[in-house]
């Protein structure tokens, strides 16, 4: 099994890849300027540059789909200001933009090959052709110690089937499994400044910034951990942030695996050095309406003390984590109790995918300068639960 590595120049502070030999034609040349196949023509939505695009479920109190609603039926406001809404339907021809995101951490292990089954299942559902030119794509990406594109986008249900059958630990997710003698100095070093384990922020950003910025469509990512992120050189903030900028919704699916058997990870719900908990820290600094970003620490933040003994990393709520990563970006958290259960979550995931209306409008106020706005939708009648992204980037300000 071959794929694409992706890791963080730390000089430079700009992602590189490191492209496996087996797979030469496959190699990427630059950050921004890898091969890719010839895409055939698919229909898109024609959204002016100013223009909001928000996907929106709509669910009843008993958590069914609400399918036959129009823009009468909602409230919208930006900023807390009202705005008019310009369209809101059904676009079921709009294609699909989907990424798979696997934990292949040891924590999970026992559940891989549930996660497998499920996640084959969903492709299945979501792309119904399987040839290399259809409208919907999907990629395919794991993470554990590294970030590693197992495929990129395709339309093909084959090639994606492939590779979740031969997916396991990243390269050097093997090497840890062999033990520390086994790995070389590299990875002794990155033990030691508390580096390596599950780089879950990491995935969600590139997954994002690298693979899902340049797209149109409809996009979503699915990602399935324990939500304990150990390494990851993004934050839980940066991971959101590239989201929102990606215009993208996430669906997390937990599954608790080993979590509660091991100490937690060194970047929680604690706090972080650019706001956390106390407020101003999202997104990107600025500070969110209505107080900070409950996200995760800054990677390395359990500290040596001045003794020189370890401090003890507090405990990690990876559930909270999952829960926090689907709702500011107006997916959908769900909680695999058991391994058998990821069928059916992963099969209503489909479902409301399936089900989604496209809202777009037009802000009242014109923002040159790249901030974040808070959006606000709320339906007219109380009996219905809806769910769309927290906010939105203007055009224009890119920098982190």
């Amino acid at each position: 099994m071959g794929g694409r590595v992706y890791k963080l120049d730390a000089m430079r502070n700009e992602w590189i890849f490191c492209v496996a030999v087996s797979l030469p034609a496959l190699s990427w040349v630059c950050p921004a300027g890898r091969a890719q196949g010839a895409e055939q023509p698919a229909l898109t939505l024609k959204v002016q540059a100013r223009e909001v695009l928000l996907p929106v479920t709509v669910r009843d109190k008993k958590g069914a789909l609400v399918t036959s609603l129009n823009a009468g039926d909602f409230t919208l406001t930006e900023d807390g200001r009202p705005q008019k809404i310009k369209s809101f339907a059904r676009e079921t021809d709009l294609p699909f933009r989907l990424g798979l995101l696997v934990d292949t951490s040891k924590s999970l292990a026992d559940a891989l090959e549930n996660e497998r089954k499920a996640a084959g299942k969903f492709v299945d559902t979501m792309l119904p052709g399987d040839g290399k030119t259809g409208r919907d794509q999907a990629f395919l990406v794991h993470f554990d110690h590294e970030v590693e594109l197992l495929e990129d986008f395709t339309s093909s249900r084959g090639e994606l089937h492939h590779e979740l059958d031969e997916m396991g630990p990243t390269p050097r997710g093997q090497n840890d499994a062999q033990g520390p003698e086994t790995a070389g100095d590299d990875r002794a070093n990155d033990r030691q400044h508390n580096r390596g384990g599950t780089e879950l922020y990491d995935a969600i950003f590139l997954a994002s910034d690298e693979l899902m910025k340049p797209k149109d469509g409809r996009k979503a990512l699915v990602v399935f951990s324990d939500g304990v992120d150990r390494g990851s050189k993004e934050t839980l903030n940066d991971a959101v942030d590239a989201a929102d900028r990606a215009n993208l919704a996430i669906y997390t699916v937990y599954f608790k695996g080993e979590q509660a058997r091991r100490l937690g990870g060194f970047d929680g719900l604690g706090g972080d050095q650019r706001g956390g908990m106390g407020g101003g820290g999202y997104p990107g600094g600025g500070g969110y309406p209505g107080g900070g970003y409950p996200g995760g620490g800054y990677p390395g933040g359990g500290r040596r003390n001045g003794g020189g003994g370890r401090q003890r990393e507090p405990e990690v709520d990876g559930k909270k984590n999952m829960e926090k990563i689907a709702e500011r970006t107006g997916g959908r958290f769900f909680e695999a109790k058991k391994k058998d259960s990821l069928d059916e979550i992963y099969g209503e995931i489909a479902e409301e995918l399936r089900g989604q209306y496209l809202l777009t409008y037009t802000p009242d106020v014109v923002d040159n300068e790249g901030g974040f706005h808070k959006i606000a939708l709320k339906a007219n009648k109380d009996d219905f639960v809806v769910v769309t992204r927290e906010g939105y980037y203007a055009p224009g300000g890119d920098a982190k």
